[in-house]
Parts: C-alpha cells; sequence; structure tokens
C-alpha cells in the first residue's frame, strides 16, 4: 500500500477526470491521499473531494505562504474557523516561500508562525512549505520549540546540511516527490541520509511530475515511481520502501495503518 502524503487533486487539472485519476491511483496501489489546502479560493474543492472519496482521502487545512497578502490576518481567521468546526489531520500546507516573491516576507513569517501556534495549541501535525526560505523557517520553529511541533517538510530537495538542521528544529519527517527522479536532482546524494522512519511519499500534484511523466500533469499514482526509485538507490525492495512510508504516514497523521 501506498500512501500519497501530498496531491491536490481537488484543484481544476483534475475536473474533468477525478473519479479515473481516484481509480489509477486504487489500481497502483494507492489508498491513502492526503489533501492540502491552498488558500480560501480552495476551500469548498477540497472539502468537496474529502466528502467525495471519505474512504481515500484525509486533509489539511491552511494558508499557503505565496498565498499571504495583506489581508493574511483575516485570512486565517477564516481558516482557523474552518479548522475549528470541521476534522482535519493537519495545520497545512504552511510555511514560507521567496522563491517568486519577498513582497511580503515579514507577513509570510507571521503567518507561519500563527498557524504553528493553533497547531500546537490542538496536537496537529504541521505540513511546510519551504522554498529559498529555510533560514526564515527555521528561527522560527526555535523560537517555537518549547510547543513540540511535528510536522513534515514536504517536496525536500535540499543537502544533509540542510536537513540536519531540519531534524534539529523539531520532530519532523522528510517528504519526497517527482524531484528525486529528476536526472540533475542532488536529492539522490541526501537520501542516504535521511532516517528510514522519517521518510514520507509525495507527488504535489498536479506538480512535479517524476520520470518518466516529467512535464506532465502529475497524479497519485505515479507516486510508484517515486518508490521504485527511491528502492533501487537506497539497494532495498520497493515493498519494503512502501510499508515503511505508508506507516510513517499514518503515525504523523494519527491514522489507522490497515
Amino acid at each position: 500500500m501506498l500512501f500519497d502524503t501530498h496531491t491536490h487533486i481537488y484543484l481544476p487539472e483534475f475536473d474533468n477526470d477525478r473519479d479515473d485519476v481516484v481509480h489509477r491511483a486504487l489500481e497502483n496501489g494507492v489508498t491513502r491521499l492526503m489533501l492540502p489546502n491552498v488558500d480560501l479560493d480552495t476551500i469548498d474543492a477540497l472539502q468537496h473531494t474529502l466528502n467525495a472519496y471519505p474512504d481515500m482521502c484525509s486533509a489539511a487545512m491552511g494558508l499557503h505562504p505565496t498565498s499571504v497578502t495583506e489581508n493574511y490576518r483575516k485570512d486565517l481567521d477564516h481558516i482557523f474557523e474552518i479548522l475549528d468546526t470541521n476534522s482535519y489531520q493537519a495545520v497545512g500546507e504552511i510555511g514560507i516561500d521567496l522563491y517568486w516573491d519577498k513582497s511580503y516576507q515579514k507577513e509570510q513569517i507571521d503567518a507561519f508562525e500563527m498557524q504553528i501556534r493553533y497547531a500546537a495549541q490542538r496536537s496537529l501535525p504541521v505540513i511546510i512549505h519551504c522554498r529559498e526560505a529555510l533560514d526564515s523557517i527555521l528561527p522560527v520553529l526555535h523560537k517555537l520549540s518549547h510547543l513540540d511541533v511535528r510536522g513534515v517538510f514536504h517536496s525536500f530537495s535540499g543537502s544533509s546540511e540542510e536537513l540536519s538542521r531540519i531534524f534539529e528544529s523539531g520532530d519532523f519527517y522528510i517528504g519526497i516527490n517527482g524531484i528525486v527522479t529528476f536526472k540533475k536532482s542532488s536529492l539522490r546524494e541526501t537520501l542516504s541520509a535521511i532516517p528510514l522512519d522519517r521518510l514520507l511519499l509525495e507527488t504535489d500534484a498536479p506538480y512535479l511530475a517524476p520520470v518518466p511523466y516529467r512535464g506532465k500533469r502529475n497524479e497519485p499514482a505515479f507516486v510508484r515511481h517515486t518508490a521504485e526509485f527511491i528502492a533501487n538507490e537506497l539497494h532495498m525492495e520497493t515493498l519494503e520502501i512502501e510499508t515503511i512510508t505508508y506507516k510513517n504516514a499514518c503515525r504523523l497523521f494519527n491514522l489507522p495503518a490497515e
């Protein structure tokens, strides 16, 4: 069994064939999906997808860093209200992204801290989006280390040194997706430094499709290619990687490991 711990199949890219996408996932042994929210505009679609596939999907609620604007506090009030009145497995995806735009860096940092505090108060894990921003994210996590923050750094593509810094900052897992299969990815060299009990698999669909689908729309079924690639790199059986990462995900998100 496989667990895609980060997928956005509720987005418009899947509106024409969502049932087929879910069916292909199941055919490839993908039995669980985690759906992280993006912003206020995606909540309804996320909830609709969650309701449509309740046996397969779990969800996280949060405000994505690239959706943080001058109105972020008002947006977060709404996010927290949704979290208070619904059952979610995590807060996410949250974080800091300085790759595209640094205009709201201060607001992103504050929004990240507010959502971390909320998650800690409710004993929920966090799904962290970190792009060109580790030096901004880690000080927040160290500042809040007394809150026993736990979660996953999704779509990790960093170095062994960055990996060590993350583990020093809290109880974190590492989400690996199709990036690891890219020919020029340095992540291959980092794989062996990730403890197996900290490893999670994800797609980030519809983005970052693994080889041989790079450049095309990603989907949960393709997480199998990432699992097979990692198993080959670590000289393990694919089934071992499947089993380990599935149990890791269930442990993080407080779900039964069937």
